[in-house]
């Protein structure tokens, strides 16, 4: 394998998969938890808001910030199979709300009245919002848990006559726009991965927004369809969204942009044995609206763990391939934190957001 010109750059992304400390809810049934929690509430507060926060537990609604076919949709509507199927609530609908990398979707979230609501956020999000320089930020909802992180995977028509990472990376670095490549949202994941490749071949971060004909998409559905079409000459996504369209031999993968290769892709090498010092994992989690209250924010990390806990997620979890990431509390909020400031470094390193 050859030596990269251009300084290395490692990934500033990736985190080590953690579990978290589970909330102290064991053996409680969500309605006791509810009914203690109401008789514990202070003088003066609005005994209507908790038994809202009671009642919402009967259902809950579910954002997929993008179009269907993607990571989030995939995991929005896995949610609401797991917690209808193993009873925790008797309605889980998902309303698909794509557009601007999920920030159209926080946009609504942030009007959004009924606190037993929850959106799907990620990687994707952070990046897009400063992309496009959102009004709205993750920063003003209600961060309930983080849930998987997933590898990215490098993909080729099964035609293209780019048979390694080495060889599709030298001919964007030779032929600039002629290239193109397909993904998520603008500033999201994929594209990052785009970026972090060709910083790593030696391309100045400030040509990277001239050299790279990255075409995004609100949805994975499209970016499969540009490719099978050959109408991109490749594409990253989350192995998730691709496995399929891989194991038909319609594509062909390249690389993963994970530390070790993934279950679901196993003869497929991850960049770093492909030469390149990079590594990237998306994960995806929950927001609340902002400003509901602790009893709302109490039990909607109590529905959410107890989703976590049950057979049918571990079930999901192997059957998408998702590293099971699970935080909550004040562990997803430090995490939250560190990765918003990561991202928003890292954008800017590679040349897709203005110092």
């Amino acid at each position: 394998m050859r030596s990269h010109s251009g300084p290395r750059t490692s990934a500033a992304l990736t985190r080590t998969t953690r579990t978290a400390t589970r909330v102290g809810f064991a053996g409680v049934g969500v309605a006791a938890l509810l009914g203690l929690a109401a008789c514990a509430a202070p003088a003066g507060s609005d005994a209507g808001e908790t038994d809202a926060a009671a009642a919402s537990l009967d259902a809950v609604n579910l954002i997929a910030p993008a179009d269907p076919g993607g990571g989030w949709d995939q995991t929005a509507r896995a949610m609401s199979q797991v917690l209808t199927d193993e009873g925790l609530v008797t309605q889980a609908p998902v309303q698909n709300i794509g557009g601007a990398g999920g920030t159209v979707g926080l946009a609504s979230l942030a009007n959004e009245k009924d606190p037993a609501t929850l959106m799907v956020t990620g990687l994707v999000m952070v990046g897009a919002v400063e992309t496009n320089a959102s009004d709205v930020r993750i920063e003003d909802m209600t961060p309930i848990a983080k849930l998987t992180e997933e590898a990215l995977v490098l993909v080729v028509p099964a035609s293209s006559p780019y048979k390694t990472t080495e060889d599709l990376v030298d001919a964007i670095v030779d032929e600039g726009a002629a290239i193109s490549v397909t993904g998520g949202s603008a500033g999201g994941a994929d594209h990052i991965l785009a970026g972090m490749l060709l910083t790593e071949a030696g391309v100045d971060p400030a040509d990277i927004p001239s050299t790279l004909n990255y075409i995004p998409n609100s949805g994975g559905g499209e970016a499969v369809t540009m490719l099978l079409g050959n109408t991109v000459q490749a594409g990253i996504s989350g192995v998730g969204e691709f496995v399929e369209q891989i194991e038909a031999g319609e594509l062909r993968a390249l690389a993963v942009s994970s530390p070790e290769p993934v279950e679901l892709l196993p003869d497929t090498p991850t960049l770093i044995d492909e030469g390149y010092d990079v590594q990237l994992t998306n994960w995806r989690g929950l927001l609340a609206p902002g400003g509901i209250s602790d009893a709302e924010v109490e039990a909607l990390t109590t529905l959410v763990t107890e989703l976590h806990d049950s057979e049918g997620w571990t079930a999901t979890l192997a059957d998408k391939g998702w590293a099971d990431a699970f935080l909550v509390g004040a562990e997803f909020q430090s995490f939250l934190d560190g990765n918003i400031t990561e991202v928003t470094k890292t954008l800017t390193t590679i040349g897709l957001v203005a110092p």
